[in-house]
């Protein structure tokens, strides 16, 4: 089976997506030590984490099926775009015990996460 240009775009994006979720699960502290300042360290914190790791793999594993299958990808692009939306509303909710810049460094990787995801979806409508 071929993969479009379009869908090898999304499929690239996704395989990022699914290397940082596996990065989050298995070394989750040096991937968030930035966002969420030394709490990344302990254990209580390294959960959710790694919750978090296994919804990019999971999500984005399903989207990259998808996309080889030559299944829809809008709603899983709509659901990786609300997965980094609510990453930076909730790290704007905890500024006050965050790192300094936390929630401006949160804004532009995951906005611009989003918006990359944004923009393979409208090139699919193309």
């Amino acid at each position: 089976m071929t993969v479009d240009l379009k869908r090898g775009a999304a499929l690239a994006v996704f395989g990022l997506r699914i290397g940082y979720g596996a990065g989050l699960i298995a070394a989750p502290a040096p991937l968030a030590r930035r966002w969420l300042g030394q709490g990344a360290e302990r254990a209580p914190v390294q959960v959710p984490l790694r919750a978090l790791g296994v919804r990019e793999v999971v999500l984005h594993a399903g989207a990259a099926l998808a996309a080889v299958r030559g299944g829809p990808l809008r709603p899983w692009l709509a659901a990786s775009i609300a997965g980094d939306l609510t990453d930076i509303a909730w790290t704007a909710v905890g500024r006050r015990e965050l790192p300094s810049g936390a929630v401006g460094a949160t804004a532009v990787v995951a906005g611009a996460s989003a918006a990359l995801s944004a923009a393979v979806a409208a090139a699919l409508d193309e």
